[in-house]
């Protein structure tokens, strides 16, 4: 249930209560801290700081290249495990980081070919692996970074029909987990964590995040971050801007804060999942709705969410035909609807860019989703 009392009345009454008596703060404060400062700081006590990236909020992204280009990251992290990255290609990833000479056309299937169709259409990542690279550079062997592919290891060239795709796609949390395992907690190092949140939360319930697959073995190592993007925000519908006052960007402590104590559906739109049996769930699960303290550790604010902007995919994928018409096979492959063909996909980009503001997408037309899941029931079902 929301507090009847404004976030904004309640941040002002708190510091005149602070000003004067010097009393201890009330739980329902929130203390934003300058963002990268705050997130470097984290790494002092955790093994491991988990943040969202990409999925089409520039703001976030800018962010995130701007704190690893800041001089005390390297002194701070060993690795940066990543979303979109093909496990698969691991070997090749690591020599480009290096710094070694590995064909840019090459190294690009490291994101292109993902289990994820956003990944390689995402101007984030092709800013995101040259920067690394280039910043390695500058730096002692012994402080260079490195950075990890948590997708699973899938091999498109091998994929031909929806029976592979079936057995090719395997628990993507259970993989990310075990990256993280055998790469970072057991070596002790220090990460940073880029991937979708629903991937880092602790305590998620099953089947599970990453984060509470691996907090299993490797309890009070992880420091996670959600971002305040979709913060009530709805369809169409401009959000007040609740934290006028806060720094940008800033970071502010979840636990104990009446921030903290909403549930997830204050956080972000609900997903859209259909099941083996064609029945689709448009709303989060009872068990799903936790109050976000349990869930994350902080949370980052960069701005009003009425005025983030959204990534545009950079010109060179566009008109990368070959490419394009890759992905449109591999999308039909999954079972994604006809509005994903390379005519789709243009018509969009232009339609977006009018408006270079980030708005929650519409949700899909469940009915077309539901025949589709049957067709393709059908079709299986079909003797060959």
């Amino acid at each position: 249930m929301r507090l009847l009392c404004t976030p904004l009345l309640m941040f002002a009454l708190a510091v005149v209560s602070q000003a004067q008596t010097q009393t201890k703060p009330t739980s329902a404060e929130l203390t934003p801290r300058p963002a990268v400062s705050a997130i470097l700081e984290a790494f002092d006590k955790y093994e491991v700081v988990g943040m969202p990236e990409a999925h089409a909020l520039k703001d976030v992204d800018d962010f995130i290249l701007a704190l690893i280009r800041n001089p005390a990251f390297p002194e701070k992290v060993n690795d940066i495990a990543v979303e979109c990255g093909n496990s698969l290609y691991q070997p090749m990833l690591d020599r480009y980081i290096a710094g070694e000479q590995v064909p840019f056309s090459e190294v690009q299937k490291v994101w292109r070919n993902t289990t994820q169709p956003m990944c390689g259409t995402s101007g984030f990542f092709e800013q995101f692996f040259p920067l690394v690279r280039a910043i390695n550079q500058k730096l002692p062997a012994g402080k260079r970074l490195r950075v990890l592919a948590g997708d699973p290891p899938i091999d498109w060239d091998q994929i031909k029909t929806e029976e592979d795709i079936r057995k090719s796609f395997v628990d993507r949390d259970a993989s990310i987990a075990s990256v993280m395992e055998k790469e970072v907690l057991s070596k002790h190092r220090r990460a940073l964590m880029l991937f979708g949140t629903f991937h880092l939360m602790h305590d998620s319930g099953p089947p599970g995040s990453a984060i509470s697959i691996y907090e299993k073995d490797y309890p009070n190592r992880t420091f996670v971050i959600s971002n305040l993007a979709f913060f009530d925000l709805k369809p169409s519908t401009p959000s007040s801007n609740r934290f006028v006052d806060w720094p940008v960007p800033s970071l502010a402590v979840a636990k104990g804060t009446w921030l903290g104590a909403l549930d997830l559906s204050h956080f972000f739109p609900p997903g859209v999942f259909i099941d083996d049996n064609c029945k689709v769930t448009t709303d989060f699960a009872k068990e799903e709705l936790k109050p976000m303290e349990e869930l994350v550790d902080a949370f980052l604010y960069l701005g009003p969410t009425d005025l983030q902007l959204r990534e545009q995919v950079p010109a060179d994928i566009v008109l990368d035909t070959k490419y394009m018409t890759e992905s449109e096979r591999r999308l039909a492959l999954q079972g994604f609807p006809d509005d994903f063909t390379s005519e789709a996909f243009h018509e969009r980009i232009v339609r977006t860019a009018r408006n270079a503001i980030f708005t929650v997408p519409r949700p899909p037309d469940v009915n077309a989703m539901v025949q589709q899941c049957l067709d393709q029931k059908s079709r299986n079902s079909t003797p060959q």
